[in-house]
C-alpha cells in the first residue's frame, strides 16, 4: 500500500500480514484464513468492487449468514471508502426490500443460503459471495479517510421501523481501542463471535478490534448452543446476549467444558439477569457487561476484565474514548439520581442514513441521546434502570418496570417476564405483568414475591400468561408487540 494513503481500516489487515502471515485471522465452518490469505481476498475484493463502478460512498451490501465475506467486505469497503451494510437476514422479504430501497447498493453479495432472495430484489446487481466479478481495477488513491463512512448498520427495530445508523471509520477505530482495554485483548487473544454480523454487537464488540491487533476471530455461521459450548474451551474471549448465554449453560456440556483458558465472557444488548452472571462467575469466568447502542458502535460504558467480579450488577464505567452524562430536564443529575444517557465522541454514529428529522431529534450538540436511564454511584459506576420509553407513569409516580422485571424472573418457574403500562382512568397507566411459566402457575404465585420488597404502587395489578415473550434478532423483548398482544385480549 502507498505509505502516502490515509490510513483506513485495511491498514491493520495489511500490517498484521506483514507481522505474522501464517497466524490464522478468521476461523469459520468454511475453514481457517490466515492473515496473508485475509490481505490477499481483500486486496483482490476492493479491486473487483473498483471495477465493478463503485467508488468512495457508494453501498456494498451482504445478505447471509456470518462468513468471512463479512469481514473481506467490510475491510474492502473501507479502502474504496465506499459503504457496507450488512442485512439482517431474519427480516421478512418484504422487509429486506424496504431496507435495501432505502440504502440504495450498488452490489448485493449473497451466500448460499439467500440465493433466492437476494435474486428476487429488483434494481441491484447482485452477486454470489463464491463467485469472482468480471472486472478488476485498482483502488483510486486516497480514495477515503478515517472521517468517511464506512458502515450503514439498521437498528434492530425493537421500537418502529428500522432506521440506517451511519457509522465512520474512526468510529469503528473508537470502538476498537474501548474493546482491547475492557476486555485486556492482546495479539495471542482467540476470540468467539455467534452473534449475528448484521449487528454491530456481532462486528464490533470483539471481531473488529482482535483484527486491530492480529489475534485470531472464531466465527460461528449462526448461534448452536452445543458448538459454542464447545467452542468456549479453545478461546480467551467470547461475546453473548442473555438468551444466547443462557442457552450455553443450559447445554448439557456447560459442566464439563474446561474453561480454564477463557479470561472473559461479555454480555450486552438488554438488562442482564444477575443469577445468569453469578453462574458463570462460579465457574471462575469474570462476565463483563457491556453498554451501548447501534448509534455508539456499541461501545459508551463497559466493565473492565479486572473489575468484573467486583462491580457486577453494574454495567460499568464511562468508554475512555467517549464522554457520558445522566440528563433530566435538560441538567446534568447528582450522583444517585436517574437520567437520560447521553454519549459524545468519536465512536457515536454521525446521522441516520436520509432521515436528517430523526437525527436532529437523536443529536444534541453532537451528544446522542440514548432513551435509556442509568444511575451513577459516588465510584464513577453506572447502574442501568430502564429505558425511557418504558417507563410507566402511574398517579403520578414513575415506574421502572425492570425494576419488576428482576425480582419476577428469579421465581422458580417463570422463564421470562416483562412489565409494561396499560391505561388505567384513574392512575393514568398501571403496570401489568407478562410472564411465560410453567403449567399451574398462579398470578398469586408470580406476585407474591414484591411484597415488602419494592413500593406497593409499583406492584402490577394483573398477570397475563404467554407461551413466550416477542424477541427481535438481538434477544431484547420487542415491547411493543407485547403491549399489542395485552391490548388485543378480549
Amino acid at each position: 500500500m502507498n505509505p502516502a494513503r490515509p490510513m483506513t481500516l485495511d491498514h491493520w489487515i495489511v500490517n498484521a500480514a506483514a507481522r505474522t502471515p501464517e497466524k490464522p485471522a478468521l476461523i469459520s465452518d468454511s475453514g481457517a484464513l490466515t492473515y496473508r490469505e485475509f490481505a490477499s481476498r481483500i486486496d483482490l475484493r476492493s479491486r473487483e468492487l473498483a471495477g465493478a463502478g463503485t467508488v468512495a460512498g457508494d453501498r456494498v451490501a451482504w445478505y447471509g449468514l456470518n462468513h468471512p465475506e463479512v469481514f473481506v467486505l467490510l475491510f474492502a469497503c473501507a479502502r474504496l471508502g465506499a459503504i457496507f451494510v450488512p442485512l439482517n437476514w431474519r427480516l421478512a422479504d418484504a422487509e429486506i426490500a424496504a431496507v435495501v430501497a432505502d440504502c440504495g447498493p450498488r452490489i448485493l453479495v449473497h451466500d448460499g443460503h439467500f440465493r433466492d432472495e437476494a435474486r428476487a430484489l429488483s434494481d441491484v446487481a447482485v452477486i454470489s459471495a463464491d463467485d469472482p466479478m468480471l472486472a478488476t481495477r485498482p483502488c483510486p488513491p486516497h480514495a477515503a479517510g478515517e472521517d468517511a463512512p464506512i458502515l450503514i448498520v439498521y437498528t434492530s427495530g425493537s421500537t418502529g421501523s428500522p432506521k440506517g445508523t451511519v457509522l465512520t471509520q474512526k468510529a469503528l477505530a473508537c470502538n476498537a481501542a474501548m474493546s482491547i482495554e475492557a476486555h485486556d485483548l492482546r495479539a495471542g487473544s482467540r476470540v468467539l463471535n455467534v452473534l449475528p454480523t448484521f449487528h454491530v454487537g456481532g462486528l464490533n464488540i470483539l471481531p473488529v478490534p482482535a483484527f486491530r491487533i492480529g489475534a485470531t476471530v472464531l466465527l460461528h455461521e449462526r448461534f448452536d448452543p452445543t458448538a459454542a459450548c464447545r467452542a468456549l474451551g479453545n478461546v480467551t474471549h467470547a461475546i453473548t446476549v442473555p438468551t444466547v448465554l443462557q442457552g450455553i449453560i443450559n447445554d448439557d456440556g456447560w459442566n464439563h467444558v474446561d474453561l480454564s483458558g477463557l479470561r472473559t465472557i461479555s454480555i450486552g444488548s438488554t438488562d442482564v439477569p444477575l443469577p445468569l452472571v453469578q453462574t458463570v462467575q462460579s465457574r471462575g469466568v469474570p462476565v463483563t457487561q457491556i453498554y451501548g447502542a447501534t448509534e455508539t458502535g456499541p461501545f459508551a460504558i463497559y466493565q473492565r476484565v479486572d473489575e468484573a467480579v467486583a462491580t457486577t450488577g453494574c454495567i460499568g464505567r464511562a468508554g475512555s474514548q467517549c464522554a457520558v452524562r445522566l440528563v433530566r430536564d435538560g441538567l446534568d443529575v447528582p450522583d444517585g439520581k436517574p437520567g437520560e444517557i447521553w454519549v459524545r465522541g468519536d465512536n457515536v454514529m454521525t446521522k441516520y442514513w436520509r432521515n436528517p428529522g430523526l437525527t436532529a431529534d437523536a443529536l444534541r450538540g453532537g451528544w446522542f441521546r440514548t432513551g435509556d436511564i442509568a444511575r451513577r454511584d459516588g465510584r464513577g459506576l453506572y447502574w442501568f434502570v430502564d429505558r425511557i420509553k418504558h417507563v410507566i407513569i402511574s398517579g403520578g409516580e414513575n415506574i421502572y418496570p425492570a425494576e419488576i422485571e428482576r425480582i419476577l424472573r428469579d421465581i422458580p418457574g417463570v422463564s421470562e417476564v416483562a412489565v409494561v403500562g396499560v391505561p388505567d382512568p384513574k392512575w393514568g397507566e398501571s403496570p401489568v405483568a407478562v410472564v411465560a411459566a410453567e403449567c399451574g402457575m398462579t398470578a398469586d404465585a408470580v406476585l407474591a414475591p414484591l411484597a415488602g420488597r419494592i413500593a406497593r404502587y409499583k406492584h402490577p395489578k394483573s398477570v397475563v400468561f404467554v407461551d413466550a415473550l416477542p424477541r427481535n434478532a438481538m434477544g431484547k423483548v420487542i415491547v411493543d408487540r407485547v403491549r399489542e398482544r395485552i391490548a388485543d385480549r378480549p
